[in-house]
């Protein structure tokens, strides 16, 4: 039935139903709700951690005040069990009341008065996946005029009590609903992870028209081996993940756990570069109110998050993995520039790491190197060894220049077909 439903998705015309809304130019930064408060609905025991509109304004006071919002973390967004468990008389969607007095709309005017935008969830099944009620066909348009009216900046529309011939339907249709609002709404679907996150079940081609962004695989949690298994996963599948990615339209291997219980602080640097260097949306899940120093400040690193958002949008690649366990990743940026991460896999103590840019695929020249977390400069020609440092399971993480011109049809060529762009997609200088 899978594919009767993909026949149809290809039988529609990219015109109609694109999501051609130009959001998300670079990928989105905020926080969401999901991974660190999931569906606490307990307000009267747990009034400071259950999902309420007073949880989202504590945060977006947060992003406001303590320097995210400058840094690009601009949304606040919900995700399940916000809603009643019913629809409305006229057949809406309505928030909790108890939860959220004052309805999404005032919630919405008060993350906008702080610079901020919100962003909302919804499923396409009978129920999300918490059991609240679904988005059903015959609701999508009502569902998202419901959310322009509210003033919503971005949808999640979850796949929860579906099947695939539904999903194929009802992605394309709520991008359709959407667009039709007259309202600039963000729109992330999670249709591939629900389909194992490759072809033929996914159709990035077709995927990339619809949507903005896009959930390739499982929930992430909050422990090391979860961000792993994400890392694994996307890198192992980059020949397939790397075209699809690029400026509107982004994989997204799920949340940033920094600042919550199951990453150390060499772990958070670990998530923050490999996440960095897939040009993935920055969604924190975490609390902002008692953060750390330690993971506000990988959070809040400029320099990492430049990279993030650069504006050329290409996902990165890993280069290698060496039989020392330590991992070499790599990402082509605007102005001539690129960002290289070692990353070790070990568990044992810090390891040496002996290569040279030449054996990274970097052509004849000298080199401006940044050492992103520790800020200190040094200048490499490309056939010169040396020798980096790597924590277990840590990063160190390199943002290099090149005084001269070094064309992106040089790191294409070395690359053996890093990117699988072609030439109408590259700017001009860099050719």
């Amino acid at each position: 039935m899978f594919f009767a439903g993909l026949l149809l998705m290809s039988a529609l015309s990219s015109t109609t139903f694109a999501h051609d809304n130009g959001l998300m130019r670079t990928p989105p930064m905020g926080w969401l709700a999901w991974e660190r408060y999931r569906c606490n609905t307990d307000c009267e025991n747990d009034p400071k951690n259950c999902i309420s509109e007073k949880l989202f304004m504590d945060m977006a006071d947060r992003l406001s005040e303590d320097g995210w919002r400058e840094l690009g973390y601009v949304y606040i967004n919900i995700d399940d069990c916000w809603s009643s468990m019913e629809r409305d008389s006229q057949g809406r969607l309505q928030p909790d009341p108890k939860r959220f007095p004052g309805g999404i709309p005032k919630l919405a005017r008060y993350v906008h008065a702080r610079g901020l935008k919100i962003g909302i969830y919804a499923d396409m099944g009978t129920h999300t996946c918490a059991g609240y009620p679904g988005t059903l066909p015959n609701m999508t348009e009502i569902d998202a005029q419901t959310f322009a009216e509210w003033e919503v900046d971005m949808l999640k529309l979850d796949s929860c009590y579906s099947n695939p011939v539904e999903q194929a339907e009802g992605y394309p249709r709520m991008s359709k609903a959407l667009n039709a609002t007259g309202r600039p709404i963000a729109y992330s679907c999670s249709w591939p992870a629900y389909q194992g996150g490759l072809p033929p079940m996914v159709n990035y081609t077709q995927l990339d028209q619809i949507c903005n962004l896009w959930r390739n695989y499982g929930d992430i949690q909050d422990s090391w081996d979860s961000v792993l298994r994400i890392v694994d996963w996307f890198f192992n599948n980059q020949d397939v993940l790397v075209p699809a990615a690029g400026p509107g339209r982004w994989n997204d291997p799920d949340m940033l756990i920094i600042g919550d219980f199951g990453l150390s602080m060499e772990q958070s640097r670990s998530q923050m570069a490999l996440w960095t260097i897939m040009a993935a949306p920055l969604f924190m899940s975490n609390d902002l109110r008692t953060i750390s120093s330690g993971a506000r400040a990988i959070l809040q690193n400029p320099m990492v998050i430049s990279i993030n958002q650069d504006p050329l949008g290409f996902q990165g690649r890993r280069l290698l993995h060496e039989k020392s366990n330590i991992e070499v990743f790599w990402r082509f940026l605007s102005k001539n520039c690129s960002a290289l991460v070692f990353f070790s896999r070990r568990t044992d103590m810090p390891y040496r790491y002996q290569t040279s840019l030449s054996k990274l695929n970097y052509t004849t020249g000298i080199y401006k190197i940044i050492d992103v977390f520790t800020g200190k400069t040094m200048t490499l020609k490309d056939s010169t060894d040396f020798v980096v440092s790597v924590n277990p399971s840590g990063v160190v993480m390199w943002y290099i220049s090149a005084p001269g011109k070094l064309g992106f049809r040089q790191f294409y060529s070395r690359g053996k077909s890093a990117y699988n762009h072609n030439d109408s997609n590259i700017p001009a200088a860099f050719l």
